[in-house]
């Protein structure tokens, strides 16, 4: 398994309900899953509106894995851990 920790940036827009949610999902999940092997990084497209677009994102909240490759993408609240650690393929490996 790599050393390197896993970068994951979650792309919001605001302090909506659902943004408010995945973050504190993503939160939960990366300290169960993850403890210490992960750095998180949240954009706020709303004060960067040209990253989505630069950053191929298409709805929000969008959850990317960049590292390690290949990149992942998940949609939605991240309020289903099974789901999000499947998709991101956490704890495999």
């Amino acid at each position: 398994m790599s050393s390197e920790p896993m970068k994951l940036v979650l792309y919001v827009a605001g302090a909506t309900p659902k943004s408010v949610a995945a973050i504190a999902n993503l939160q939960r999940i990366c300290d169960t899953h993850l403890a210490g092997r992960y750095v998180i990084e949240v954009v706020d497209l709303k004060k960067q509106p040209h990253l989505a677009r630069e950053h191929n994102i298409v709805a929000i909240p969008t959850l990317v894995r960049q590292l390690p490759v290949p990149i992942r993408k998940i949609i939605g609240d991240l309020s289903d851990s099974e789901k999000v650690l499947v998709h991101l393929r956490i704890g495999e490996g």
